[in-house]
């Protein structure tokens, strides 16, 4: 397949590399930062993605919905490892289905990283009658990252909110107070050059378990996006990672 990177920063580069490590082809690069004519372009249009297969996209959270607006105009699949952009999901889902290309998008693509969402989704859903076991999640990233908390930790949020019916409502900002029973704290800790750890924990007086996920480097990420692309083509619609993992991933 022939790919467009969309964003040049660290993951692009990543992305990069697995695509030519799977034996794929980069057919464009399009950064704001780059254009030199030939495989660089400075902005996502349907002329920058003229023969492309698919885009991976890692930029910014207002630039998605224009983004998509081009790949729906050069009838480009895309994988969309964007976050931040949920005000415009609609509109986006709008644009993907009237023009019949392949979207998908999610706040992370690491297999390992789902897995990790659904191990902590089952944990919980064991312990949920369990009301001495209390439930909290912490992420930690490095000190380059925009957003706060991580897509992941919101993901793991809502999914800890679907199996832990007694956990209501998510909290991420500093508490400076008790937290209330039905809250689940999300707290987020940014320095260093972390890629990307999360922690869930489960608590009670006589013990504590712990279900972390470390990224050590970036290329997990890339190599899910890199199949998420290889999985979207020839598909319609927009999807969420998590169809794509379902496909990829042995589920009772």
């Amino acid at each position: 397949m022939r790919v467009a990177i969309v964003g040049y920063g660290r993951m692009g580069r990543e992305v990069e590399t697995i695509v030519l490590d799977r034996g794929h082809e980069v057919g464009r690069i399009i950064d704001p930062t780059l254009d030199d004519g030939g495989i660089q372009a400075a902005a996502v249009t349907p002329v920058s993605l003229e023969g492309c297969d698919v885009a991976i996209e890692f930029s910014l959270p207002d630039a998605v919905a224009g983004n998509v607006r081009a790949y729906a105009q050069a009838g480009c699949a895309a994988v969309i490892g964007t976050t931040g952009w949920s005000a415009w999901l609609e509109e986006v889902r709008g644009r993907v289905e009237a023009a019949g290309c392949g979207v998908v998008y999610g706040s992370n693509f690491s297999v390992g990283a789902q897995v990790f969402l659904r191990l902590a989704a089952k944990a919980g859903a064991l312990v949920r009658e369990l009301e001495e076991y209390d439930i909290a999640v912490h992420e930690m990233h490095h000190r380059g990252k925009k957003d706060s908390p991580s897509g992941t930790a919101l993901s793991l949020a809502e999914a800890l909110l679907a199996s832990v019916p007694r956990k209501r409502s998510v909290e991420t900002a500093r508490l400076d107070r008790q937290p209330r029973e039905d809250e689940l704290h999300v707290s987020s800790t940014r320095g260093g050059s972390v890629p990307g750890t999360h922690t869930v924990y489960l608590d009670a007086p006589a013990d504590t378990i712990e279900i972390t996920h470390r990224a050590r480097t970036r290329g997990g990420f890339a190599l899910g996006a890199v199949r998420a692309a290889e999985w979207i083509i020839g598909r319609k619609g927009l999807f969420t990672v998590e169809q794509f993992i379902a496909e990829l991933l042995t589920e009772s």
